[in-house]
């Protein structure tokens, strides 16, 4: 067993070996670091020592009950920076914890010293006996294999044999089978131990999945053509949608607010404050004489029906979502049953949301400050309401102008009787906020990403989601929503629409689209940033299947994307991402790289022209290194075969590689290095 390092009176901060910055940890551990289940989890560490022996750095996982899971002896990263990465990858859900360990690398420093040595002359005999001594010691070490045992037993003779030559005698001291079980079990002591720190790890679909919104009222909705009348759709009728989203590889369906829609101040067509009697509203405007957040909208259908939906879905493999709005319309119980939980103006009116110099008069937000526990308890019930029908994952509605210490309350009295239930932030906010409610419980974030669109923009942001936030924040690449149709959808065709989609697929294990993307649907109301006729203000019929056969669909292009995320784990983590070069300023280039159970490797590499309007020509310089391919997989002039995932051609490729990318005809490669 190796020798831990010696007790010395006193408390210091520094062991026998110093370990500082330890990665992931968010807030010195106040808060755990998040994983879902299998997922690489990047693992570093600053140590050093002091002198010039050799230092070997170890990350261990241990399981919920605090047993020792996986060992991974990490990797240098550079000459000199003392810093030190590797990955470990939990297996179950629950509150796991890692340790950093630093030790005296002995076989690390008898090689280094004998390599320079015994070629020089210098102390050959006495290098070859401390040699032998050290793997005598090591073979005689009952946590070793019978195998390894006798591995060093032999190398232990061989390196005392004065019938040999000095360098025949290192030869066996240094041969690949002694590498290989002293890489097994290093021969180490003075075990210097950080503190151990949390990891969160949660089921899958907290950090993995394709997302796709659709309004239920929509699908199937009917217009009468004499009258113009509507007649809304159901859940039942909306039921009828969901194998075509399943086909197209989805994992959950969103549903806005499914509630009753309140009648004051009711918003027309596109935000406008003059409702017709047949305009439904806004469905964030919850509450009306028929119930507020505990009840379905009349037109919907009953609990009954969407009981039916969930359980269609669950068919499907699809996971029902639905928007965790907390707000209310004038007309919501809350406002003549608890008036206090809302805020009175100076003219005792009650004061409506707004975000200058947007008005939503259809809506008064709620005031945590008057009475935050019977709020808070009336928000839990609600929540808990709707898992006792099936619900497991919430998209909550603008959590930022909610308190954070809510949020934390909220979701960690979820998670103790409900740890499998999932919480969305749609936090389009300052990044101090979107950080917090991260470490407050949110499994994961709407971003930054829908307004990312050059190179640059997007090389800082895939760094800053994979690397510097990745411990605390998961964000959900959704490509659209009802309220964001961003100018590069707008004027960028068909083309941006298939870029979008390439990045935010492949990008993040999390992305998402509002209906109506496959369908290119790219016109704005004028002046905003926003879709013209916006569906959250009115009805709106898509012929999906006839959009499809005359080929004006992109639900082939999107169900390929995720049939390729499916058949690659590489593409189902965070912070495996790699940005490499292009010589070309709109040529976005990452790979993401995954070392599987079995020991065999996924690697996919993705180029982007992210200008929607011309071909792009770039040289694309590959990291080898971070790649870490197999030096099997490369032909005698350093080149590898790699297969396009989306266009089926295949390639040799190489560190430096010429790419054309026609936005008209295909801005992107999806390449899979073939092995």
């Amino acid at each position: 067993m190796p020798a831990l390092e010696p007790t010395i009176p006193g408390k210091l901060r520094f062991g026998r070996f110093p370990i500082t910055d330890v990665s992931p940890v968010v807030e010195g551990g106040a808060f755990p670091a998040k994983a879902v289940v299998g997922e690489g989890i990047d693992v570093g560490a600053t140590a050093f020592r002091e002198g010039h022996d050799a230092l070997g750095v170890s990350a261990v996982l241990y399981s919920p009950r605090g047993k020792e899971k996986q060992r991974v002896r990490l990797s240098e990263l550079g000459t000199g920076l003392d810093r030190w990465h590797g990955v470990l990858t939990p297996t179950k859900e629950g509150a796991w914890t890692f340790t950093i360990e630093a030790w005296h690398d002995r076989y690390g420093t008898w090689h280094h010293n004998a390599a320079i040595k015994i070629p020089a002359g210098i102390d050959v005999e006495l290098m070859l006996a401390e040699g032998a001594a050290l793997l005598a010691e090591a073979a005689d070490d009952d946590a070793r294999t019978d195998a390894d045992r006798g591995t060093f037993r032999a190398a232990s003779y061989a390196l005392a044999d004065a019938s040999h030559s000095a360098e025949e005698r290192f030869a066996a001291g240094e041969s690949e089978v002694v590498r290989a079980a002293v890489d097994r079990l290093p021969i180490r002591d003075l075990v210097t131990e950080s503190e151990h720190f949390p990891l969160l790890v949660e089921r899958e679909r907290a950090g993995r999945g394709a997302w796709y919104e659709f309004f239920p009222r929509s699908e199937g909705a009917v217009r009468n053509v004499e009258t113009g009348e509507w007649t809304s759709g159901t859940l039942r009728t909306a039921a009828e949608r969901l194998p075509g989203v399943a086909e197209m590889g989805f994992d959950v369906i969103y549903l806005p607010p499914i509630h009753p829609i309140g009648r004051a101040f009711r918003k027309g067509p596109n935000n406008t404050l003059n409702a017709g009697p047949g305009d439904p509203g806004s469905p964030w405007a919850i509450g009306a004489a028929e119930g507020g957040h505990d009840a379905i909208h009349p037109d919907l259908g009953t609990f009954g029906d969407f009981d039916a939906f969930v359980s269609r879905a669950e068919e499907l493999g699809l996971e029902v979502a639905i928007d965790l709005a907390l707000q209310a319309s004038p007309d919501h119980p809350w406002v003549r049953t608890h008036p206090e939980w809302f805020t009175k103006r100076v003219d005792g009116s009650i004061a409506y949301a707004e975000n200058p110099p947007k008005k939503y008069q259809d809506i008064y937000p709620l005031n945590f400050d008057n009475d935050p526990e019977g709020l808070s308890r009336e928000i839990l019930r609600i929540v808990n309401l709707w898992i006792d029908h099936g619900v497991k994952i919430f998209r909550v509605d603008n959590p930022h102008t909610k308190p954070v210490w809510f949020w934390e309350w909220l979701l960690g009295r979820v998670a103790k009787k409900n740890p499998e239930v999932v919480f969305l932030a749609e936090a389009f906010t300052r990044p101090a906020m979107m950080k917090a409610l991260g470490r407050a419980g949110f499994q994961q974030s709407y971003s930054y990403f829908t307004w990312r669109n050059t190179r640059e923009e997007l090389e800082e942001f895939l760094t800053m989601i994979s690397k510097e936030w990745a411990a605390f924040y998961r964000p959900n690449l959704f490509v659209n929503t009802p309220d964001i149709l961003t100018e590069y959808l707008q004027f960028g065709g068909k083309p941006a629409f298939k870029a979008r989609a390439v990045l935010a697929s492949t990008a993040s294990p999390l992305w998402g689209v509002y209906a109506g993307y496959e369908l290119i649907e790219h016109v704005a109301r004028p002046g905003a940033e926003e879709y013209i006729d916006n569906e959250k203000y009115e009805y709106k019929q898509r012929d999906w299947a006839g959009e499809e056969a005359a080929g004006r669909s992109l639900a082939p292009y999107i169900t390929r994307l995720n049939e390729i995320r499916r058949a690659h784990p590489a593409l189902m983590d965070l912070q495996n991402l790699t940005l490499h070069s292009s010589t070309d300023d709109s040529t976005v280039v990452y790979s993401k790289h995954k070392v599987l159970p079995d020991g065999t490797k996924d690697t996919i590499i993705v180029v982007v022209n992210v200008d929607p309007h011309s071909a792009r020509e770039s040289t694309v310089n590959l990291d080898l290194a971070a790649l870490d391919l197999e030096p099997e997989l490369f032909d005698l002039e350093g080149r590898f075969r790699v297969d396009d995932l989306l266009s089926g051609q295949s390639w040799q490729w190489g560190e430096h590689n010429y790419v054309r990318l026609d936005a008209h005809v295909e801005p992107a490669h999806v390449l899979h290095v073939r092995r």
